[in-house]
């Protein structure tokens, strides 16, 4: 069945969400100074430092955030209220800079994750299946893209095809174990997946709130950024994702490439 006008409509949307995820280029006209200039007066080790803090919040937030989810509710998404929750969080990282990172991001990727959770649930994913949950936990890495990635001729399938096995494995696995065993290699995996993808999106942040004079305010409008940010890419996702479902993967792609 072919995809009607209105649908189509809807994949042209998401694939601008999807192939536009920066963020650099926002923070960079905000904060007034060029990302790159930041990161490189980072101090060396602090790529691996993020890509921890980024992995520890990842752990974190699928403790929490997906739990609480009702999968039962069909309501719209409550984009609005996650904001807000984000916006105090980076308040408090902005008035005390780079070191409040480790205790500001794991609130921050959990009321995200959680955000992420409710576009899914709002575009007819079940979240009572691992599978779907572990799609919102991928939208953290879709969000950031490796200048390898933007030269593909499909940077978000591309994306996709990279964490599909691992997705798979620990959906395979949540189904026979459960969260309780997240130590297992296949959730392991799968989160150090997503994190070296998730830290570049998180040093980008964490580069413009080291900014001099940033402050509170600076700090929660970065943050407002960000969950601005992941909410696009996880809207996008989920619409290709429904379309999906109805019409099949190989003719969504294809028209997804058309467009």
């Amino acid at each position: 069945m072919a995809l009607s006008i209105l649908e189509m409509d809807e994949l042209r949307g998401a694939k601008e969400l999807l192939e536009h995820p920066g963020i650099a280029a926002k923070v960079s006209n905000m904060v007034g100074i060029q990302i790159v200039n930041a990161l490189n007066k980072l101090p060396e080790s602090w790529s691996v430092t993020v890509n921890d803090v980024a992995r520890k919040s990842i752990e974190k937030a699928l403790d929490i955030a997906l739990l609480t989810m009702d999968s039962d509710d069909r309501g719209p998404s409550s984009n609005r209220w996650h904001k807000l929750a984000v916006l105090a969080t980076g308040a408090g990282g902005g008035a005390f800079g780079l070191p409040a990172l480790a205790i500001e991001l794991p609130v921050s990727t959990t009321i995200i994750l959680r955000s992420i959770a409710d576009i899914a649930r709002s575009e007819g994913e079940d979240l009572r299946c691992h599978d779907a949950r572990l799609q919102c936990v991928q939208v953290l890495a879709l969000g950031g893209r490796s200048k390898c990635d933007e030269l593909s001729e499909s940077g978000y399938f591309a994306s996709r095809a990279l964490l599909a096995k691992s997705i798979s494995e620990a959906a395979a696995h949540l189904t026979k174990k459960g969260l309780s065993q997240q130590g297992a290699p296949a959730i392991v995996r799968l989160i150090s997946q997503v994190a070296s993808r998730f830290s570049i999106v998180v040093s980008e942040k964490a580069a413009a709130q080291a900014v001099p004079l940033v402050g509170a305010f600076g700090g929660a409008a970065i943050n407002s950024l960000f969950i601005d940010h992941f909410q696009d890419i996880g809207l996008g996702h989920f619409i290709v994702r429904r379309l999906e479902r109805i019409h099949g993967e190989e003719e969504v792609r294809r028209l997804y490439d058309e467009i």
